[in-house]
């Protein structure tokens, strides 16, 4: 029996790693983003510990006292907390002045090199999440129609560039003209924002990155994706297999049939 621990942001992502954690009999100590992580987790995990964001100090001192020497980061964590006002905003900011930027991977290799001087070597969780990883093909009985096809053939160029860059994963397509890029606002508000622009039948492409570190915010879909395409309109979703996580893969299919959104999956 091994135990690995999780820092666990927004969404059913860490709830899918420590129900998966638990079934193979080892055990998973959670350190759970306060007001953010799901509360199931209280329910499943052998330990929760739930921390703002700031108690950085803290979150060390519970790593080395449990033992930890394996972290996996999942689930949705916000990025604009650097851009609050107020002392919790200002004093995270603070610790990552010396950094040359604050994309991702910048900080997210501070972070992993802070935590391998006590001993914790951050991995990238697929021992347990390898089910969740899509193969090539389309997921729905609906199938994009040809503009559809049109559309997810343009946008994955554009946002493999666009990912590249380290500003977002997602574009959204519509007529072979890029409607809206995901940059720090997140893929809900991307959605929404396509919507506004362009009206109904857009397309959503999300994608890993060129040089995708498994261990750092893995892209993930799921049926609250599906929820958000439906309420705007929209009429496909694709996503990049191997590099990607779906959660409950049978409820987005289901949910994306009865909204005739087909889901296709590229190579």
């Amino acid at each position: 029996m091994s135990k690995i621990g999780l820092i666990a942001g927004a969404g059913a992502l860490p709830v899918e790693f420590a129900l998966s954690v638990k079934a193979k009999g080892d055990k998973v100590v959670v350190f759970a983003l306060e007001g953010v992580a799901d509360t199931r987790l209280e329910d499943i995990a052998d330990k929760v510990y739930r921390l703002k964001i700031t108690q950085y100090r803290k979150f060390f001192f519970l790593l080395v006292s449990n033992g930890i020497r394996k972290l996996v980061m999942l689930g949705k964590f916000e990025k604009r907390v650097l851009y609050e006002k107020g002392r919790a905003g200002e004093k995270y900011a603070g610790k990552l002045k010396k950094l040359s930027d604050r994309k991702d991977y910048s900080i997210l290799t501070e972070i992993t090199r802070r935590l391998a001087l006590v001993g914790v070597k951050v991995v990238d969780g697929l021992e347990y999440l390898s089910q969740l990883l899509p193969s090539e093909g389309t997921l729905t009985a609906v199938s994009p129609d040809n503009r559809a096809r049109q559309d997810i053939e343009f946008g994955y160029d554009a946002a493999k560039k666009i990912a590249g860059l380290d500003i977002g994963q997602t574009v959204v397509i519509k007529n072979r003209t890029v409607v809206a890029i995901e940059a720090m606002e997140g893929t809900d508000a991307v959605i929404e924002r396509a919507f506004s622009i362009a009206g109904e039948g857009c397309v959503m492409v999300k994608v890993s990155r060129p040089s995708q570190d498994m261990r750092w915010d893995v892209p993930v879909v799921g049926p609250e994706t599906i929820r958000k395409l439906a309420e705007n309109k929209f009429s496909a979703l694709a996503i990049e297999s191997g590099r990607m996580f779906v959660v409950d893969a049978e409820r987005l299919v289901r949910d994306a049939d009865l909204s005739g959104i087909a889901v296709q999956v590229l190579a």
